[in-house]
């Protein structure tokens, strides 16, 4: 017994020398230094606002991480990721799902009024439906795999086990990231395609306003080529798959980019005031987050058009597999743009 406190009694008498002896200066040393009289910290706060902001210089470390311990973003950041973005965005794609299945519960599939015809005209070509296919088969797989980075270990790892998940998610992030150049390059070919089809007018208004004609049978407001509803998916997609692209570009080559510090820069020049002085991680930081935003409110908008696109319409997956459309379906959804292509195949004589 008494060799068991005698033990314990030099154990605590070696905590207490080795704390006194960090604590304690030596006699010859002044408030404020440490061995070698070299300037120390003077106060608590002094060392945790070095900690937390890094003395650049002080350290050998070459990388923009250097001489940072701790970053007080890094918990924003988390906190916003696992919180809102995940949140709401299960929240807007639970939502859309329910919205589509009461949809089609009252309104049911959009027929053809006047029924299918034999006629077909055609409404996309070899390179249309190749621009298309490559940016939407691309989109699904890189919107699988990022949900699968969000939610995957919520939904799939507890129904697969860690072995599995790991195997798929690993093989998710590839194809996430490769795959991202095939998405970029269908974007920015569907963008060249299609643009001077999708210019806004007058017509639109009054395509919104009748509420595109799919709430009512029989209801078939004016349209060309591309109508309002188009349109704004077309220009949302290319707005924000443009975003996402260059947030995307941020992540796979970190610490490369400035994009909201330059960003925020212009929107500065026109009025606002915008903080500019952003660290390399917190640059990273705020793409992903944006990356996130922007990724779940573009999945959220391609589900219903993904739906209208098929089982929602009858006729309208056959612009994108043969290209070749029902002349019925065509004239009820796209008049003007039927009579274009009629007066291109029978031009009028010249009087």
């Amino acid at each position: 017994m008494l060799r068991k406190y005698l033990g314990i009694l030099a154990v605590m008498m070696t905590m207490f020398i080795g704390t006194s002896a960090f604590v304690t200066p030596a006699v010859a040393q002044t408030k404020g230094e440490v061995p070698g009289a070299t300037l120390g910290i003077k106060s608590d706060t002094d060392l945790w606002r070095f900690v937390r902001t890094g003395n650049a210089g002080s350290t050998q470390m070459k990388n923009e991480l250097s001489a940072v311990m701790i970053q007080s973003e890094g918990d924003n950041w988390r906190a916003f990721r696992n919180g809102p973005l995940s949140i709401y965005g299960a929240y807007g794609l639970a939502g859309i799902i329910g919205l589509l299945v009461v949809f089609y519960m009252v309104r049911g599939r959009i027929r053809i009024d006047a029924g299918p015809s034999e006629d077909k005209i055609l409404r996309f070509g070899t390179i249309d439906r190749f621009a298309h296919w490559l940016m939407a088969g691309s989109f699904v797989v890189l919107g699988v795999t990022g949900l699968n980075m969000l939610y995957g270990r919520y939904v799939l790892l507890p129904v697969l086990g860690k072995d599995a998940f790991a195997t798929i998610t690993a093989f998710g992030k590839y194809a996430h990231n490769y795959l991202a150049f095939a998405f970029m390059v269908g974007l920015a070919l569907s963008f060249v395609l299609w643009v001077r089809h999708n210019i806004p007018n007058k017509l639109d208004l009054k395509w919104l306003a009748m509420g595109g004609g799919i709430f009512a049978k029989g209801v078939h407001p004016p349209a060309r080529k591309f109508n309002a509803g188009q349109k704004i998916i077309f220009w949302a997609v290319m707005i924000g798959g443009l975003s996402v692209s260059m947030s995307g570009i941020a992540l796979m080559f970190p610490f490369q980019t400035h994009m909201f510090a330059e960003t925020f820069a212009m929107l500065n020049g026109l009025g606002f005031s915008l903080p500019t002085d952003f660290t390399p991680l917190q640059e990273q930081q705020m793409n992903q987050l944006w990356h996130g935003v922007v990724s779940l409110a573009l999945v959220t908008m391609i589900i219903a058009h993904i739906y209208i696109g098929s089982v929602g319409m009858e006729g309208a997956l056959d612009a994108m597999n043969s290209g070749m459309v029902d002349r019925n379906w065509a004239k009820e959804h796209h008049n003007l743009w039927v009579e274009e292509e009629d007066q291109k195949a029978n031009p009028k004589p010249a009087e």
